[in-house]
């Protein structure tokens, strides 16, 4: 390994266990339990991880209690009947050489009971607002049931054949429920003061620590701020980090902020390493180990990290999602190699939230690897790909991994295609990594790529082309409005690629994804950088709420649509963010009406039946999308093609859809 990552590479002892470098693979549940053959589908995931290098695995949650998890499709540890099942994960994992943790886990009042079937329960009867369902409140009975219920999942992971235990008691979940008088109201020995609302985490962790011995490794996730109003202080939070301590653990993985919580936390418009400095002020108050988390997506940061003492390791969770091999390439300098997460949470987060199993926009390969691999293909041909944006950079670079001969044509003069326009949206520019990565594998995979030129048949049979894939996207919708060819109405596509000046006063057609970016990216003041923020704050120039305010650009912006909602193909988990960051600046949102026409003056549209007008000087076109065609009068009858992303189906702009698309059209051929 390159000395440039010494921090990282440099080996751990915790508690007996020796991790060969101090890279966590954070806990996500993925889902594939539920699905046939669902812990082989999720051991084959884990084993792929383990291949890639990394210092310790952590699962996903498993279940100490019926209520406290997701029913059957999830994974459980509160009978025996499990072990057998559970022990199908170190297995596989330590085929490859690796090392795994399983995670004890307790739902507490974000059980679903349409999933357990089961009253989800708590320390006190307060619904979450991300539950339909009120919880139970617990009794002392029922309280002592779920510390023993820990104890023996605890006994059961060991049997299993894991190699350490993670204890989860942060994200809002179970313990921590008991620890925040958010949502602890008790006046009994379980709540109260701060330390009657430790007790239960404390004493889980004594209990799990006399249970399994004094030489087997339990990590305990705690949550080092809730960021949640009136909730633990981060005084208590440093207590409770020494109670553990105390109580025999043997690593604190430090988590941020609850699932409910109003402040984004591992979103793309987090900035990358937000939160280490919450694992710093517990690392300074206990002296055994801690994890820092949260955005930290590229290893060269997270040995950054361990390089100034913020933490002893650094968990990275959806990383390794985006790419399993993201540790053995850093670690041989092969960074433009890597294929970094972006933080989109399409699919992955969002994934989970809609009950469908976890992959990555950027990986469509992650949670199918006990179904899917790319190999060499035994009958090689000369493909041709039109269309550079995400389904086409996809298809090609499979293609040319399997062994075939690539041509990639896009008729603009780079590579990304609507991916550029992403990652100009403030707070998206990690889409940049996306294209970065490409332009890496298609070089190495010595892909002939065409860039300022369409297809022309005559060349294609030139060069022998077997096949092609048709990758062209889509161009924007136009709706049949009176006026819609006034000069000062425009389509999105031009506002990104900069061909026109926008007024301060923008009507926008349509209130979806697209329009919804566009004017985050319209509200922004690009003059001023974050890093001339801080050089005017730091000699008392210019006050950080007054910067704020410099950096809006103060359009005027009116989002109009005839449907209902706003933000439709936005992420589940990141559409809130958005939506609230541009009502916060002012942008209107008008939806259910009907246009009347366009006029110089602006748009004139129907709401309630009566006409109004809505003063604008720049109308933008973002209506959605119709599927490129232009290649049908090119290409020869005879040909045989293939359709993918937009060119396939138009809608919302879909990056995820396009980039699985792109991988299995080139499995396919």
């Amino acid at each position: 390994m390159i000395k440039l990552l010494k921090h990282v590479f440099h080996p751990i002892k915790i508690n007996e266990l020796i991790l060969p470098n101090r890279i966590m693979m954070g806990s996500m549940h993925v889902g594939l339990e539920a699905l046939d053959h669902g812990m082989e589908r999720l051991a084959a995931f884990y084993a792929e991880r383990a291949k890639g290098g990394v210092g310790l695995i952590v699962t996903g949650g498993a279940a100490v209690c019926p209520e406290g998890g997701a029913g059957e499709g999830f994974t459980n540890v509160y009978a025996d009947e499990h072990i057998e099942k559970l022990r199908l994960l170190p297995e596989a994992v330590h085929r490859e050489g690796g090392r795994i943790a399983l995670q004890l886990f307790h739902s507490g009042r974000y059980a679903y009971k349409h999933k357990t079937g089961l009253d989800p329960v708590a320390p006190s009867p307060l619904q979450a607002t991300i539950n339909r369902d009120a919880p139970i409140e617990m009794d002392a009975e029922l309280i002592e049931r779920t510390i023993e219920a820990y104890v023996q999942a605890a006994r059961r992971t060991k049997t299993a054949g894991f190699d350490a235990i993670e204890i989860m008691g942060s994200e809002g979940y179970l313990i921590n429920q008991f620890l925040s008088p958010v949502t602890n109201k008790r006046t009994d020995e379980w709540g109260g003061d701060f330390e009657r609302r430790a007790r239960f985490g404390v004493e889980i962790m004594k209990r799990v620590r006399k249970e399994v011995g004094c030489e087997y490794p339990v990590i305990f996730r705690m949550s080092g701020i809730d960021l949640m109003p009136d909730t633990t202080t981060l005084e208590e939070t440093i207590s409770f980090a020494k109670l553990l301590e105390d109580a025999g653990a043997d690593l604190l993985n430090i988590g941020i902020g609850w699932h409910e919580s109003q402040v984004p936390t591992i979103s793309m418009m987090v900035p990358r390493a937000s939160y280490v400095w919450v694992a710093k002020m517990i690392k300074d108050a206990v002296s055994l180990p801690v994890v820092a988390s949260n955005r930290i997506n590229d290893v060269r940061l997270a040995d950054k990290v361990l390089a100034e003492g913020q933490s002893d390791m650094v968990s990275m969770a959806r990383p390794f999602l985006a790419d399993p091999y993201i540790l053995t390439k850093s670690g041989f300098g092969q960074f433009d190699r890597v294929n970094t997460c972006i933080a989109c949470n399409q699919a992955c987060l969002d994934h989970i939230f809609e009950d469908k199993p976890a992959s990555c926009l950027v990986n469509p390969l992650a949670g199918r690897e006990y179904d899917l691999s790319i190999e060499k293909t035994d009958q090689p041909k000369k493909v041709a790909v039109v269309g550079a944006g995400p389904a086409g950079l996809e298809a090609a670079r499979v293609l040319a991994e399997r062994g075939h001969q690539v041509w990639l044509y896009e008729k603009n003069d780079k590579l990304g295609g609507q991916l550029t326009f992403a990652c100009q949206v403030p707070g998206k520019i990690e889409f940049l990594e996306t294209i970065r990565y490409y332009e890496t594998e298609l070089r190495r995979l010595c892909v002939t790529i065409r860039l300022g030129e369409s297809i022309c048949e005559e060349e294609l049979q030139s060069v022998g082309i077997d096949e092609v894939v048709i990758a062209a996207g889509v161009t924007p919708r136009v709706p049949s409005i009176p006026g819609i060819d006034l000069p000062h109405v425009v389509r999105y596509t031009d506002v990104f690629t900069g061909k026109v000046k926008v007024g301060e006063r923008v009507a926008v057609i349509g209130a979806g994804g697209i329009a919804c970016d566009l004017s985050h990216l319209l509200l922004t003041n690009t003059s001023l950088s974050a890093d001339t923020g801080q050089y005017l704050g730091q000699y008392g120039i210019l006050a950080p709420q007054m910067f704020a305010t410099f950096q809006q650009s103060k359009r005027s912006i009116t989002l109009l649509r005839r449907g209902k909602h706003v933000g439709t193909g936005l992420g589940k988990t990141t559409r809130w963010a958005l939506l609230s960051l541009l009502k916060k600046h002012g942008v209107v949102m008008k939806t259910r009406i009907d246009y009347s026409r366009i006029t110089e003056e602006g748009v004139v549209y129907i709401e309630n039946g009566e006409e109004h007008l809505l003063p604008a000087d720049t109308i933008i076109i973002a209506a959605g999308s119709t599927s490129n065609q232009e290649w049908r009068n090119i290409l020869s009858a005879e040909r045989i093609v293939h359709l993918i992303g937009g060119a396939k189906e138009a809608g919302e702009l879909d990056a995820k859809r396009a980039i699985r698309e792109g991988m299995e059209v080139a499995l396919s051929i």
